[in-house]
């Protein structure tokens, strides 16, 4: 199966080629996140330490927002077992297909790799295998047929989500930068096509708000399209683009757009289970799943559940601009906890994404403004905060994660939460509700202050756009210091000496923690 020499060894042992000299187990691996950024690359790391460890000869296919080199044939092929470690479809899955296989979340392989690289030779031991099916169903993109509705549905959500930041960053930066130059006057501008000075820096200002604007334009039907992409594979992209595209022109916005997803991929489905005689299967997936699905997503969305979603969208907007005082102070509070609350992983994008919602018009109100500014605040305390303590309280973390205290400096300046992970998979009972804590003030008080925000991202290095700008720093500053003098006497307070505070899930020093080069390379 797969090139995989029978009988599969039992744990702990190696494998022998033919009867020639023993070779180590080998396991290939994808690890992939819904931002293709930091769990992605810090999960592979992590693996490929713990294989080392374990004397496995284990290799990785990080499938990250710059795309995915794919594994060698031969070398799927001569592996002994399969780990996947997503939050996301895996792409080309049915390469995998036929071998002893461990699917499980991202988060699973940064913070215990060294169990699941024993559940799959226990597997080969076993000599359990997937279906040798020639390619994954798209069932198995959106999730496999023994998880619950709603881990599908969340991975569904979060297929759209990591297609659509792209465009939030750029469209965003770009909007905020148009803004920064030409002020805050330049969405009345002409269209640079009719009017354009090549020496006028209102006319460069123009153009970037411009862009901005354009790529904005595309983050519903995206955010559409690849929800269905994630449950229906490519015959729901044309309905899912579709359904967003009309979210729009209805004015349903963001929560249309998610409507419109999940609508187009269960349209698809459904379509896909209704027999067709053979002669016409070679036109379905070319002609009739994109007429027929766009045509029913489109009077849905038209006729009947436009106008409630609209309506709902609509309530939600006013809701946010008559937040004010305690209501606004309350709502920072919640946000900062939710970013701080997984460091990245689906809580935290819930959060970030709502943020990005309100701002993905080109006159943003202010309410929202205030809320991506919170929002970007709180996710910067973690790692800054963990920083902060290997400085001050060096004593209290290992050798590496002092090392790793360096790049988080970075990566918290950055606005990258995923830089505190090393730190919360050694230590999370010490180091999230820290981080929590200190999050939930920062966001209270970036609402307070009535700091606002028109970029989604860039941390420290877009300062310049943010309104009050010092009481914006003097937000992140206090829930800083709050998230490490809260580490610091909880780790001072445990019975464990000094230096061993990065422990596996048995207790022992965890080989497996992400390393400061993984870091490097996440913020790059």
């Amino acid at each position: 199966m797969g090139g995989g020499p029978p009988p599969y060894p039992a744990p702990g042992s190696t494998v022998e080629d033919g009867g020639g000299p023993e070779r180590p187990f080998r396991i290939v691996a994808v690890t992939s996140c819904p931002t293709g950024i930091a769990h992605t690359y810090m999960a592979a790391e992590s693996l490929e330490n713990a294989g080392r460890a374990a004397g496995v000869d284990l290799v990785v296919e990080t499938q990250g927002s710059a795309g995915f080199t794919r594994l060698d044939p031969a070398v799927i092929a001569a592996a002994d077992g399969v780990i996947l470690a997503h939050d996301v479809a895996v792409r080309e899955k049915g390469r995998f297909a036929g071998k002893p296989t461990v699917d499980t979340g991202v988060k699973a392989a940064i913070n215990r790799p060294g169990e699941l690289i024993g559940e799959v030779r226990d597997k080969a031991a076993r000599g359990e295998v997937t279906s040798a099916s020639p390619g994954a169903t798209p069932v198995e993109r959106g999730g496999e047929s023994g998880e619950g509705y709603g881990t599908k549905l969340r991975k569904w959500l979060m297929s759209g989500v990591s297609y659509m930041v792209p465009f939030v960053a750029a469209g965003g930066l770009l909007i905020a930068l148009g803004f920064a130059i030409g002020g805050y006057e330049i969405n009345k501008a002409p269209s640079v096509m009719d009017h354009f000075v090549w020496t006028q820096a209102d006319s460069w200002a123009a153009l970037l708000f411009q862009i901005g604007g354009v790529a904005f334009a595309f983050l519903v039907p995206v955010l559409a399209g690849y929800i269905a992409y994630g449950m229906a594979d490519r015959p729901g992209l044309v309905p899912g683009f579709v359904g967003g595209s009309i979210a729009l022109t209805i004015n349903a916005g963001f929560l249309g757009g998610l409507a419109a997803g999940l609508i187009s991929g269960a349209v698809v489905l459904a379509i896909q289970r209704v027999p067709i005689p053979k002669s016409l299967r070679g036109i379905m997936p070319v002609v009739v799943i994109p007429l027929i699905s766009a045509a029913v997503v489109g009077f849905l969305m038209f006729v009947v559940i436009g106008k409630p979603i609209a309506s709902a969208q609509s309530g939600m907007t006013d809701w946010l601009n008559g937040l004010s005082g305690a209501n606004a102070v309350l709502l920072g509070a919640l946000l900062g906890l939710m970013m701080c609350f997984d460091l990245g992983g689906p809580v935290n994008k819930v959060a970030y994404t709502f943020a990005t919602a309100g701002i993905a018009v080109a006159s943003p109100s202010d309410s929202a403004m205030k809320i991506m500014a919170a929002v970007m605040a709180a996710g910067m305390v973690p790692p800054l905060a963990m920083a902060l303590a290997t400085t001050v309280r060096g004593r209290l973390f290992n050798a590496a994660e002092r090392e790793n205290g360096k790049a988080a400096w970075v990566l918290g300046a950055s606005f990258i939460s995923e830089g505190a992970i090393p730190f919360a998979a050694a230590d999370p009972l010490r180091v999230i509700p820290s981080s929590m804590v200190g999050g939930a003030v920062t966001g209270a008080l970036s609402m307070a202050f009535g700091a606002t925000l028109r970029a989604p991202h860039g941390g420290i290095f877009v300062v310049p756009l943010i309104g009050n700008p010092l009481l914006y720093l003097v937000a992140v500053a206090a829930g800083v210091c709050v998230s490490t003098a809260l580490v610091i006497v909880l780790k001072g307070l445990r019975k464990t000496a000094p230096g061993t505070a990065a422990q596996g899930p048995g207790g022992g020093a965890d080989p497996s923690s992400p390393t400061p080069g993984a870091k490097q390379a996440v913020a790059a």
